[in-house]
């Protein structure tokens, strides 16, 4: 008698996510509530969410391999998070429950597709370095590519990339929630993806137009980040690096909520660049994909699948 065995990918096509798990409470109204006062709604929605959860999701349904690295709690929202990813394509290997409740947003969403957030982090203030440094050891060898976010403490997103770093991965950065940062942690960003508002919050300065964008590229490496990925919603996307600037065009869409736009285009973006897409075609797929997702209601919901980013790549070229 013979035993099957299932060997481990031999590639390092692999993209590793630490970052936070949610579920997203999200209500839908023609207008946001002004302080103290009361609106009635249109709809509701529970799903999973959390920027890392979001982008493990949107890297899985791009084809990649991912792998997630995340606290979730032992309550009843524990199964919606882990069936949710799981039914991504995404390995929950080392997705940790722990005691007490899951992380959970709450997310109001206004006709024009506008959002508000706020994140509870919960069970995510539980990662530590330990559980990132065997996740990234156990993975490392079959992944080039890792993301991570800002709804960790700092001290543990500088811990992730130094760790990444010296394991030889890809750092991608998603600056999100945007709050100021020591220049030191930009040595160990290979690419970060503001958008035009974390670009500003993070640089001081206004993004409004493509020589604006340009600039905001050019100040996250001058401080040592290989490349620079302004993203501008309806205006596209600006990419700086040391020697060249791209500005990509938007693809037009009738925006019905953004709310994991962001997220979408990094977990496209670090799928195409662990399958070895360049720069420019990676975020370009990643702009795709970024533009399907606020079509749609709801976070993870939203994120398109590879098909219909290819899809809607076609027809948009005509």
């Amino acid at each position: 008698m013979t035993t099957d065995t299932i060997s481990p990918p031999t590639d390092r096509s692999g993209v590793i996510v630490v970052g936070s798990a949610t579920v997203d409470l999200t209500t839908f109204s023609q207008r946001l509530p002004a302080r103290g006062e009361t609106v009635l709604g249109d709809d509701f929605s529970l799903v999973l969410g959390g920027k890392g959860a979001n982008q493990a999701v949107a890297a899985g349904r791009a084809g990649a391999r991912a792998s997630m690295v995340a606290c979730i709690g032992s309550d009843l929202f524990r199964d919606l998070v882990l069936d949710a990813l799981r039914d991504a394509g995404v390995d929950t290997t080392f997705v940790r429950s722990v005691d007490g409740p899951t992380g959970v947003a709450h997310i109001r969403v206004d006709a024009s597709g506008e959002n508000d957030i706020v994140m509870v982090p919960l069970a995510n203030s539980s990662l530590d370095e330990a559980h990132i440094d065997e996740a990234v050891a156990d993975r490392a060898a079959t992944s080039s590519v890792l993301l991570t976010q800002l709804e960790t403490p700092i001290h543990l997103v500088r811990h992730t990339m130094a760790t990444a770093r010296a394991a030889g991965l890809t750092t991608i950065l998603d600056p999100a929630p945007a709050q100021p940062l020591d220049d030191d942690i930009w040595s160990l960003v290979d690419v970060v993806t503001p958008n035009e508002t974390e670009a500003a919050i993070l640089t001081g300065a206004t993004v409004s137009d493509d020589a604006s964008a340009e600039a905001a590229g050019r100040w996250f490496v001058d401080r040592g980040v290989r490349c620079a990925i302004v993203t501008r919603a309806a205006d596209g996307a600006t990419l700086v690096s040391a020697d060249a600037v791209t500005h990509l065009p938007a693809i037009a869409v009738t925006a019905v909520d953004t709310t994991a736009a962001g997220d979408a285009f990094a977990g496209y973006l670090g799928a195409a660049l662990a399958s070895g897409a360049s720069m420019d075609e990676a975020a370009r797929v990643a702009s795709a994909a970024g533009a399907l997702a606020v079509t749609r209601r709801g976070a993870s919901p939203s994120i398109p699948r590879r098909s219909e980013v290819d899809e809607r790549r076609r027809h948009a070229a005509g």
